[in-house]
């Protein structure tokens, strides 16, 4: 495994500190290739955060281009990177921000079609799609390649998260819970409205993506416990976390 340079030495050297990261650790984020889903409310965080601590490769997938209505919660983008892919916007940050990373783009929507090309040489999926068929794709996607999934999701003033590695069995030798396992369907049609109809405060997408960031992080440096089997909820106005364990649901008779 390639050393830290000098200059990744002093960049990181908050990280290198802390006994659970450490030199070690550090080079675990220099070397891991994370695909992130999207580049907007959840996504903008998420890349930022990680490209901050140092992770080495950064895929980015997003086929949409930054509006002024974006600018209130997706940080990653500017007023003047309007009318830009959101793929190219992002990437341009990174590379302001850590010369260290790497960055790929793919300007086509996550879909059950284009996952297996997206996903190919990523360690880490983490989804900040805002629509349930890219959630379900990328569940989906990552069980099949048996890598960790960090998926989030936000509402007007409301947020969760959690980890998912259905491949893998807990300590009592029972397999992880898969997404179906909490969210057995779709919801239907128009049920849960868009942040375009219903609108979100743009803070929030930072609470939940930073937290999402931080799973990234410990997932990857082994740091912690992941938020596997617990759904992690926070309500904004309310100032309050809530946790919420589940379980792999036993197959119907």
């Amino acid at each position: 495994m390639d050393t830290l340079s000098p200059d990744e030495i002093a960049r990181y050297k908050r990280h290198i500190l802390l006994p659970e990261v450490g030199g070690a650790g550090q080079q675990k984020l220099k070397h891991a290739r994370v695909l992130v889903i999207g580049a907007g409310g959840l996504g903008a965080p998420i890349l930022q955060y990680l490209a901050a601590a140092g992770v080495g490769t950064l895929g980015i997938a997003d086929d949409d281009r930054v509006s002024l209505s974006n600018l209130q919660r997706q940080v990653i983008h500017d007023t003047g990177t309007i009318g830009e892919l959101k793929s190219q916007s992002a990437a341009d940050a990174i590379a302001r921000l850590n010369p260290h990373v790497t960055t790929l783009r793919f300007e086509e929507r996550f879909s059950p079609e284009t996952a297996a090309m997206q996903l190919s040489g990523f360690h880490l999926l983490i989804d900040g799609s805002d629509n349930f068929d890219t959630r379900y794709a990328a569940a989906d996607a990552a069980e099949a390649a048996r890598i960790p999934l960090v998926t989030g999701a936000v509402g007007r003033f409301d947020g969760s998260l959690t980890v998912l590695k259905p491949y893998e069995s807990g300590p009592d030798g029972a397999l992880y819970p898969a997404y179906r396992d909490l969210f057995p369907e779709k919801p239907p049609e128009g049920l849960i409205p868009a942040c375009a109809e219903a609108g979100v405060i743009g803070a929030l997408t930072g609470v939940i993506g930073t937290l999402m960031a931080m799973e990234a992080i410990k997932l990857i440096t082994g740091a912690g416990e992941p938020l596997i089997g617990r759904l992690m909820l926070y309500d904004s106005l309310a100032g309050r976390f809530d946790m919420v364990k589940y379980r792999r649901r036993k197959p119907k008779a």
